[in-house]
């Protein structure tokens, strides 16, 4: 499956262009209408007729990443998953997955593949007691994939996301360099490219990394959001496509109060560092605007309960979490320090 959208000739819109198509859809600010709703949060917030309770909906889809079906459609549910998480809902009420089937692949090739996405997607739902259904299944000549994740919740399940305070930590969840880890393991197909990179990393390393980032991936953030509500989050938002830079960027334009993120520590996958020096990569990554796929939460966490939360992470999953900067006053940036400690994971 991503060989077939990897020779495809297209670019990704760039995060300040989809900003600028999404405008028209902002609502009216002179309206009932209230922040939590804005273009560019991770769901939408829509009122209902009962005071008490809110529908929270996120809509997401891309391209397959890697080539195993069944795993493609667990790291499409967590994907999908993961916005409602970044808003500190935990309870989903319904899934509904979205497919557009190649034209590429025959109807022997669509009736194995397709089928493991979906139980793939399905299973990793079934995890955490949710039931997913298949709302449309198109053919096309892309390959997407993705879903609709719907939580009808009152205002103490969800977390506002807009109330950063000067002072507070901010936690990552997940490592970086996974999409680029996928990337590589692809390129060890194509023998100009892997030339280059045998340099620095041998095929035993670039399937571990692999597999570590496939795992990842496929982790949901569930856990990761239930801990927000104990350890009074502040806000948080899921780093994917616009890389961590550009989705706390997105995150800190959002907030209440005048303030900045300043970004000191990047954990990163190993041996992606160096891949990305060899390939002309390595500002991207060091620079937090490599894409994402399924990447952790971006979360502002009170200073004191900051370690606290990342030990429970790693109790409870056997995974770590970062504290990987902090909220200081300013005016609504976000900047990585030219000294930024890297740490591989």
């Amino acid at each position: 499956m991503a060989e077939q959208v990897e020779h495809v000739p297209f670019e990704p819109v760039p995060q300040e262009v989809l900003t600028g198509f999404l405008a028209a859809l902002e609502p009216n600010l002179n309206s009932n209408a209230t922040d939590k709703t804005r273009i560019g949060l991770d769901s939408c917030l829509l009122p209902t007729r009962f005071d008490n309770l809110s529908i929270i909906q996120t809509v997401d889809f891309f391209y397959p990443l890697i080539d195993d079906p069944y795993l493609m459609g667990k790291i499409t549910c967590a994907n999908v998953l993961s916005d409602l998480y970044a808003t500190g809902v935990i309870e989903v009420d319904k899934l509904q997955m979205v497919l557009s089937i190649s034209t590429e692949l025959s109807e022997q090739e669509r009736d194995v593949v397709i089928p493991l996405v979906i139980k793939g997607f399905k299973d990793n739902a079934k995890s955490v007691g949710v039931t997913a259904t298949v709302t449309s299944a198109a053919i096309n000549p892309w390959c997407m994939m993705g879903g609709i994740a719907t939580s009808v919740c009152s205002e103490k399940e969800y977390i506002n996301p807009l109330n950063a305070q000067v002072g507070d930590a901010l936690i990552l969840t997940k490592p970086l360099g996974t999409h680029m880890a996928c990337t590589v393991n692809r390129w060890m197909e194509n023998p100009e490219r892997w030339k280059k990179i045998s340099q620095v990393v041998n095929e035993i390393e670039v399937k571990d990394t692999y597999n570590k980032a496939v795992a990842s991936m496929m982790r949901l953030n569930r856990k990761a959001a239930e801990l927000m509500h104990k350890y009074g989050a502040h806000g948080a938002t899921d780093v994917t496509g616009f890389g961590l830079l550009g989705h706390a960027k997105n995150l800190v334009e959002f907030q209440t109060n005048n303030v900045k993120f300043s970004i000191h520590t990047l954990p990163i996958v190993k041996y992606m560092l160096a891949v990305s020096e060899v390939t002309g990569n390595k500002q991207k990554l060091v620079s937090g605007l490599a894409p994402e796929t399924s990447g952790g939460l971006l979360i502002c966490l009170p200073e004191g309960v900051a370690e606290d939360y990342c030990s429970e992470i790693y109790k409870s999953e056997g995974c770590k979490a970062w504290i990987i900067g902090k909220v200081e006053e300013g005016n609504k940036t976000a900047e990585i320090s030219k000294d930024v400690l890297i740490v591989e994971v």
